[in-house]
């Protein structure tokens, strides 16, 4: 089993300076392998000022930079791929747009037959969610998608070589069984960029389970 890491994912919106030194601050803390910046209601031109800026964070410290949604922007934002939903661009032809050595994750909810279609059409890695309530992630599409049960990393870990993300109401309290269920990574949002102690707090708390 591959050693897990934390994968961040930003708040909805964001202020550019006070964001980028919280992002440092993250980073600073250690763990970090991976940051994807999810701005769904910001226009072109506030994702591709703030992934540009991101972009230079990610590369200090040696973590994928990933640009939600948008295959047609990764170039522009300096980013090292994409993640798509269901209800974006097909993977394969994202694939067309960024080229062959570009990330591409997809979401795949609680379906290892969505996991495996994704594959199939050149997704570089896989996320699983949301695992527990969570408010990053309309209750609609929670009820859509469904559920996933902890077996689904279990099963994904140890019968494919592909990544797998656990997300969606993650706490350093909630996600050993999933560390240790064989996730690669754990994607995390609220937990970190609201948790009243602080960035650093959150990122270190979520460290220690996932470093046992």
């Amino acid at each position: 089993m591959s050693e897990c890491s934390l994968y961040l994912v930003s708040p909805p919106k964001i202020e550019l300076p006070k964001f980028l030194n919280l992002l440092e601050e993250a980073f600073e803390a250690g763990g970090v392998k991976a940051f994807q910046l999810r701005l769904k209601e910001a226009d072109d031109a506030t994702i591709i000022e703030s992934a540009q800026a991101i972009s230079k964070i990610c590369q200090k410290y040696e973590a994928a930079f990933i640009i939600n949604d948008r295959p047609d922007l990764v170039a522009v934002c300096n980013a090292d791929g994409v993640h798509l939903g269901q209800d974006d661009m097909d993977a394969k032809e994202a694939r067309k747009i960024i080229g062959k050595e570009k990330i591409i994750g997809v979401s795949c909810h609680a379906s290892r037959d969505m996991a495996f279609e994704a594959c199939e059409k050149s997704a570089d890695y896989v996320a699983f969610g949301a695992f527990f309530p969570t408010k990053s992630k309309p209750q609609e599409k929670i009820d859509k998608w469904g559920v996933p049960e902890i077996e689904l990393i279990e099963f994904w870990s140890n019968y494919t070589n592909v990544p797998c993300v656990a997300i969606g109401g993650m706490k350093p309290e909630n996600c050993e069984s999933l560390v240790k269920a064989g996730a690669d990574f754990i994607g995390a949002i609220t937990a970190v960029w609201e948790n009243p102690e602080g960035i650093s707090d959150a990122v270190g708390k979520f460290n220690k389970i996932i470093k046992k």
